[in-house]
């Protein structure tokens, strides 16, 4: 009778829960064991987090935990002890004439490795990752400088920037829209004078030279290579920072292009402002420091 009974309950349906999909029904089996306990385990470990741990959100905060931990503080320090390691090398950078800093292989490496970082963070999105430039935007790569390429140079114009309202010091130059002082087909004629210098045109030849000599030659020169002092480009050399097609420079002579570039002397400070500028410079298209010319 007994091992009757026993088989009985053995071959039982297993309860359900009531539930059914399909003809397919939820058995009411109980949890494993482990399972339960890991499950009461994370419970636990959740509300001892909470204690010690930032968690709970507040307006705008959170709650700071028992150990005051926070990722913030951890990144704060591990920036500022490596400020600290390095320290001395900003210092040299800082101490050192740009023009020398190359005398210096570690200081000099450092000082490019440094740029290169500042020039990722806050300067590719205008002149690109690799520094090629843009439309409207200077190629770094190449050496068409129109402020000029020496180290001290490059350094004054990342400091202060160009034609931007937050630098009293800032290198500034504006070229006129000669649609309001030129007719169309003056326009039209500078156009495709312009256009030819490059090709070694005389830039003071034909009807178009004309007009270039008036409206053109005291920026750009009478030999049309530029003027550096007023940030004028070089209209011979076949580099075109606004597009060399006839509708890009029509565009140009008509309204005058006005880029602007901030000053980032006082958002980086002057270490890196120095560290940028070797970077820039050794790319391939800096230019050497005469030995009688004066840092700018």
């Amino acid at each position: 009778m007994a091992d009757h009974k026993h088989d009985k309950t053995r071959n039982a349906e297993p309860e359900t829960t009531g539930h059914e999909w399909d003809g397919i029904q939820e058995y009411n089996n109980p949890l494993p064991r482990w399972w339960l306990w890991t499950f009461y385990a994370t419970i636990v470990w959740g509300v001892i987090y909470t204690i010690l741990f930032p968690a709970w959100p507040l307006v705008s905060t959170a709650t700071a935990g028992v150990l005051g931990w926070s990722t913030r503080d951890q990144v704060a320090q591990e920036i500022q002890a490596v400020e600290d390691a390095n320290a001395d090398m900003r210092a040299g950078i800082v101490e050192t004439e740009l023009a020398r800093l190359h005398e210096s292989p570690e200081l000099h490496d450092f000082a490019v490795n440094a740029g290169a970082a500042v020039f990722r963070n806050n300067c590719s999105q205008c002149h690109g990752s690799g520094a090629a430039g843009a439309e409207g935007y200077p190629n770094l790569l190449d050496d068409a400088w129109l402020w000029g390429g020496q180290i001290e140079q490059i350094a004054y114009t990342v400091r202060h920037g160009i034609r931007n309202e937050d630098d009293p010091d800032a290198r500034y130059s504006e070229m006129p829209g000669f649609g309001e002082i030129l007719g169309e087909e003056e326009i039209d004629t500078l156009v495709a004078h312009v256009r030819s210098l490059p090709d070694g045109t005389d830039p003071l030849a034909g009807e178009g030279g004309q007009l270039f000599a008036d409206n053109c030659a005291a920026c750009h020169g009478e030999d049309g290579r530029g003027m550096r002092e007023l940030g004028a480009p070089n209209l011979t050399d076949a580099i075109w920072l606004y597009g060399s097609d006839a509708d890009s420079v029509r565009q140009s002579i008509s309204e005058g292009p006005y880029g602007v570039m901030p000053p980032w002397g006082a958002r980086l400070g002057e270490a890196e402002v120095r560290a940028v500028a070797a970077y820039v410079h050794q790319l391939g298209g800096g230019e050497e420091t005469p030995a009688d010319a004066p840092a700018n």
